[in-house]
């Protein structure tokens, strides 16, 4: 080689082996640094486990090993579902978890250590709707001791062509449908007789 040649490599090879060195530790450090993805959240979906069931509400019931005994069951409005072998089980009241056990007790008649889970599929029994001259017609998911007042708030309130003085709520008690009457602008004063506790279902009507 040339000694031209081999000057040029002397001059270079420290700066290149100083390059090298520098960039190794950062690319390391940029894998020591890098975010990892966050853990999954433990209490996530643990909310239905506290849910009490409800008339009208969705439930998937499964029997581990079993599929003839599992199935999508609806709530029936006295609180009921039907089960194969078992018949009527009581479901409104219970959270999917008491339920679960209630089922698994049951059917240990008819099934070794049976192993019983228990999901909502759907919340209908928790709501009231609205319709008419709101800002947002249709269910609105309740809250606890949620009033007349809350669930219009909650729908965006009335219209400016609503008849504040002809809106009524339709409940069906017993099986029969109940009209009562609302004195919105007495409610709104604050007077608490006419800002009426709603029940699951209610449905609130404003001309």
């Amino acid at each position: 080689m040339k000694p031209e040649r081999l000057l040029i490599l002397a001059f270079f090879l420290p700066s290149l082996i100083c390059y090298s060195q520098n960039t190794e530790p950062a690319a390391r450090a940029a894998q020591v640094t890098a975010p990892t993805p966050a853990a999954p959240n433990p209490s996530a979906g643990t909310a239905s486990n506290s849910y009490v069931i409800g008339p009208s509400d969705v439930l998937t019931v499964t029997v581990w090993k079993e599929p003839t005994l599992s199935s999508e069951i609806l709530v029936r409005p006295d609180g009921m579902i039907t089960l194969p072998l078992l018949g009527d089980v009581q479901a409104s009241g219970m959270t999917p978890l008491q339920l679960a056990d209630q089922i698994a007790a049951k059917l240990k008649k008819y099934v070794q250590d049976p192993n019983v889970s228990v999901v909502v599929g759907a919340i209908h029994s928790k709501v009231v709707y609205l319709l008419g001259e709101v800002g947002k017609r249709g269910p609105v998911e309740m809250t606890s001791g949620m009033t007349l007042l809350d669930a219009i708030a909650s729908a965006g309130g009335l219209t400016d062509y609503a008849n504040a003085k002809k809106i009524y709520i339709l409940r069906d008690e017993a099986g029969k449908h109940e009209r009562i009457p609302v004195h919105y602008k007495e409610a709104l004063k604050g007077n608490s007789e006419f800002n009426l506790v709603l029940e699951p279902g209610d449905t609130i009507v404003v001309p």
